[in-house]
């Protein structure tokens, strides 16, 4: 099934290469950088243990699992257009109630430009309206069907570690961390959780450990020097991949991605 959101790298189009790691022999699926999570709903497993450090990005997934009807009432009353936007745009979240609050979310997210999710230092969602040609809203019967997803995944909002320390033997680990890549500009500062170098190195030290605990574990990452620490002695494979530049459909570029694990598939592909 498709996600529920829209989230600034995305990896829809490496989806086929990412199932392929993935078995129905695996006890439990594990991702502690969520976004959109969009290998979790393409794979649909029985069990799920799902995070995220956004904790608005959390709310939302906990609040469809519990009461996707009163989201969906919310949605109906928001209309399309730039003035509405910045409407709910300018309401704090604090003071909604929580379906409410989960029907912001979903409506700036569908809504604002290239679907990023950047506060300023206030925390304050500032992203710019992007327009019509954003898709629509998500129908009942949509949000219907990521709460049945959602049924046996236990959501948590917190650090990558948080969700980590919960790791057990028989579990698949996915990671999709924000880049951190200094070799070329890319825009990480979605909020003002960015990812640091320290972050780095403590992702590097739980592929370790995962792989110490015969955890199966799946790492995405943008070639880089960064991608190259991770990778160090785990078996990588490179994605060429076609992205838009700043979000305009007639700037694509194709981009280098690394997936890193600790099983061996073996070889490269283009996406």
């Amino acid at each position: 099934m498709q996600p529920l959101l829209r989230w600034a790298g995305s990896k829809r189009k490496l989806l086929p290469e990412l199932a392929r790691y993935w078995s129905p022999g695996f006890s439990r699926y594990v991702e502690p950088f969520a976004g959109s999570a969009c290998l979790f709903f393409r794979l649909a497993p029985e069990r799920a243990l799902i995070g995220d450090i956004n904790e608005e990005l959390v709310h939302v997934y906990k609040q469809v699992k519990k009461d996707s009807a009163s989201i969906g009432k919310a949605l109906r009353r928001m209309k399309i257009g730039r003035d509405e936007y910045l409407a709910v745009r300018s309401r704090n979240p604090a003071l909604l109630s929580p379906p409410v609050r989960a029907a912001r979310f979903i409506y700036l997210n569908r809504f604002c430009f290239n679907g990023l999710w950047r506060t300023n230092q206030q925390g304050r969602f500032n992203v710019p309206y992007g327009g019509r040609k954003c898709g629509q809203l998500p129908t009942e019967s949509q949000l219907q069907a990521v709460a049945r997803r959602l049924k046996s995944t236990r959501l948590v909002a917190g650090d990558f570690e948080t969700v980590l320390r919960q790791t057990k033997a028989g579990d698949f680990v996915y990671m999709d961390p924000p880049f951190r890549v200094t070799a070329r500009r890319v825009f990480t500062q979605y909020d003002r959780n960015a990812f640091s170098h320290s972050d780095l190195l403590r992702l590097r030290t739980w592929m370790e450990r995962l792989d110490a605990r015969r955890i199966t574990f799946l790492v995405s990452y943008a070639e880089s020097d960064e991608s190259a620490f991770l990778s160090e002695g785990f078996a990588t494979r490179k994605l060429s991949v076609r992205r838009n530049i700043a979000g305009f459909t007639a700037r694509r570029r194709a981009f280098s991605e690394v997936l890193i694990s600790n099983i061996n598939l073996g070889g490269d592909s283009p996406c």
